[in-house]
């Protein structure tokens, strides 16, 4: 399996799972550095740096992945930018499109490269992470909740388009989980991460299209109601 965005937090700690369940992991991260470290720690696994936000990276990956691993069942679309900003932002457009660029285009277009070369193998499984802030979105960081809004979206079409050709598609909603997404100490007090991946384990075993937990769970099965009460406590409105 691939999973992109994999050098820290939940990418990183899907990894190690994996390959304590024995499987062949590969990950991948703009980090060289890191990425040797933690091919130092887990000599078994496989690295590649990419940056996910180039168009012409992302080929490359694709390239690399399939000439090299071609039994490669597996990709997870776990890498992703979340930042706090005004809107409108006071900043370049550039700055708001590498955030777009990491969260929906490259997943899209990775879904899209792989989808050819997944259908031709066994138990092959397209992995979407969206947030479950795609459901009830927090203002302070509109770019990231509106990106996961569409992740699920397209995620919904892809598991009907895909799952024709013998492709499962899986959409992990995690809830805050204490990493450094956002930045350093931002979600220190949100779900400890182990719990989290306890659960979402679980739950690939038990085969389930949408990994949720805790507050992802309760606002992808909210109502409307709830959904409006929930943004106006989140939000201070």
């Amino acid at each position: 399996m691939l999973i992109t965005g994999a050098t820290s937090g939940i990418g990183l700690a899907f990894a190690e799972r994996f390959l304590r369940g024995g499987n062949e992991v590969i990950i991948c991260g703009r980090r060289e550095a890191l990425l040797q470290e933690i091919k130092q720690k887990y000599p078994a696994i496989h690295i590649y740096t990419c940056d996910v936000t180039k168009e012409a990276e992302r080929i490359k990956l694709f390239e690399w992945a399939t000439q090299n691993f071609p039994t490669l069942n597996v990709l997870i679309n776990n890498a992703g930018i979340q930042r706090r900003v005004e809107l409108p932002p006071q900043e370049p457009w550039s700055d708001t499109v590498e955030e777009i660029e990491a969260n929906l285009n490259a997943p899209l277009h990775l879904s899209f490269l792989f989808a050819p070369h997944l259908e031709k193998q066994a138990n092959a499984a397209l992995v979407m992470v969206s947030s479950g802030l795609a459901f009830v979105p927090m203002a302070r960081t509109a770019v990231y909740c509106a990106t996961k809004a569409a992740i699920h979206s397209f995620t919904l079409s892809a598991r009907y388009a895909l799952g024709k050709k013998g492709i499962e598609v899986i959409e992990i909603i995690p809830p805050a989980v204490a990493t450094d997404l956002g930045g350093p100490g931002i979600h220190a007090r949100a779900t400890p991460i182990d719990e989290f991946i306890d659960s979402a384990m679980g739950q690939l075993e038990q085969q389930k299209p949408e990994v949720t937990y805790g507050f992802s769970e309760q606002t992808s099965h909210a109502s409307r109601q709830e959904i409006d009460a929930t943004f106006a406590r989140m939000n201070g409105s």
